[in-house]
């Protein structure tokens, strides 16, 4: 089976190369542009298109879909549309006895298959002598309309694979589209990956979250391979994702100090605390780029490893146990109840009083401040929510090529986040109270932020 279907002067489908796209209108449609395409669309006869879908209704064709009326009203739109550019290319319309011995004149047409979002539309492409005719409704070389490729980049971002993606295409507009063309056109996005990796940060951060997802890799063999994620918090409560690095599980201080210089020289240069968990060198270079963030250790993880570490029927005691620590209105408080914690449970279970004993001093600062602050803290809803899209992109794939593979497809998922911005506006309100503590207890440094 070919990359697409090819056109109809017999040339195969070899491998796949880089072809132009029909080109859309990014972004948001412009109300000039709609109201535009209705004064076109108005220009329709409705006797005649209501004639239309009467004589389609009573002969059984369909509307919508493959071998549709729109699958033929698309393919004269899109010839005649052609014409014109021929024409404005040649400088007379077709019969006009102005091009008689004018040199360059039309030679025919070219028939191939374009793959639209009504589905597979074959179109006869109109030919100069001279070759120097480049349409710019369908370009050379051109197999599918934008509006495909977006499709494909939306359902790849969605955790489809590319083997469900071919499927999907293949029932829904009978379009034979192969595994590396769908790999091509989701390529694409990695010029929008350095761009976004390498955009400006804001100077002043509240709070950053980094974390880990753990994707499998086959790099001779497969193997579990970390790819840090930095969620920051916005001065005004907005959800921003720094970017995404790769490692190789035995990151240390020099790694860390690589990849937090990068967000300070991208702007970031003052955060207030960072939220991580345990990760080796990570709280040494924290202090030598931002010597006055503090770096607290996520409660929930360490609850989490805690739990690892115990029988399944000791979970509720133990849980209830730790929680007077993280719960202490003090340091001291929080001592004590370690200490009782661990007179209980130590000769049961060493590895975890000497977990929490190691990670005391990234544990005890946020028992420094307010309330609001605690309860973010302790919550791990900020960064648990988008791992769980991003794991669930990843486990639909199972293991990935390259590295460059899976941070493709956690960049998609990324960009697919909260579609209609309604998770925006719950994290800004969510946000709002524990602001307005950070403000006051880090001294204005999130105002100097907003200014």
């Amino acid at each position: 089976m070919g990359s697409v279907t090819t056109e109809k002067n017999g040339k195969a489908a070899g491998a796949v190369v880089e072809e132009p796209t029909v080109p859309v209108q990014p972004g948001p449609v412009d109300e000039q542009q709609v109201a535009a395409a209705q004064a076109i669309a108005s220009a329709l006869d409705p006797a005649l298109v209501a004639r239309l879908a009467v004589q389609a209704r009573a002969q059984g064709v369909q509307l919508l879909g493959p071998g549709g009326v729109l699958q033929q009203l698309t393919k004269r739109f899109l010839e005649a549309a052609l014409d014109a550019e021929m024409d404005e290319h040649l400088g007379y319309d077709k019969h006009d006895a102005a091009g008689r011995n004018g040199g360059n004149s039309r030679n025919g047409r070219r028939g191939k298959t374009l793959l639209t979002e009504v589905g597979p539309v074959d179109v006869a492409v109109p030919r100069d002598r001279d070759g120097t005719f480049t349409p710019t409704i369908v370009p050379k070389r051109s197999r599918r309309l934008g509006g495909v490729e977006d499709l494909v980049v939306s359902l790849s971002a969605k955790g489809l694979t590319h083997g469900e993606i071919c499927a999907h295409l293949h029932e829904v507009y009978g379009a034979e589209v192969s595994k590396d063309r769908i790999t091509a056109i989701t390529d694409r996005v990695m010029d929008g990956l350095s761009e976004w990796q390498n955009r400006p940060l804001d100077g002043v951060y509240p709070v950053i979250f980094i974390d880990a997802i753990h994707v499998k890799i086959r790099d001779g063999q497969v193997a579990n391979r970390p790819i840090y994620v930095a969620l920051a918090v916005t001065v005004d409560g907005g959800r921003d994702i720094l970017g995404l690095w790769a490692g190789d599980g035995g990151e240390g201080a020099k790694y860390w100090l690589r990849v937090l210089t990068e967000l300070r020289n991208r702007g970031a240069g003052d955060v207030c605390m960072v939220v991580c968990d345990g990760l080796k060198g990570l709280p040494d270079a924290i202090g030598e780029v931002w010597p006055q963030a503090v770096v607290q250790t996520c409660i929930i993880h360490l609850i989490r490893a805690s739990l690892r570490y115990a029988s399944k029927a000791d979970w509720g005691p133990i849980a209830a146990g730790l929680k007077p620590i993280y719960t202490a209105p003090t340091e001291q408080a929080a001592l004590d109840a370690f200490a009782e914690f661990s007179t209980k449970w130590e000769r049961k279970y060493p590895a975890i009083t000497r977990l929490w004993t190691n990670a005391w001093p990234e544990m005890v600062p946020f028992l420094r401040f307010d309330v609001e602050i605690r309860r973010i803290v302790c919550s791990t809803n900020a960064i648990e929510s988008l791992n769980a899209r991003l794991r669930r992109a990843v486990n639909a794939r199972g293991h990935f090529p390259t590295e460059q593979a899976a941070l493709k497809v956690l960049y998609l998922a990324i960009t697919s986040l909260d579609p209609t911005g309604r998770g925006r506006a719950r994290w800004s309100n969510r946000w709002k109270a524990a602001l307005n503590a950070f403000d006051i207890t880090f001294d204005g440094r999130v105002s100097a932020g907003r200014r």
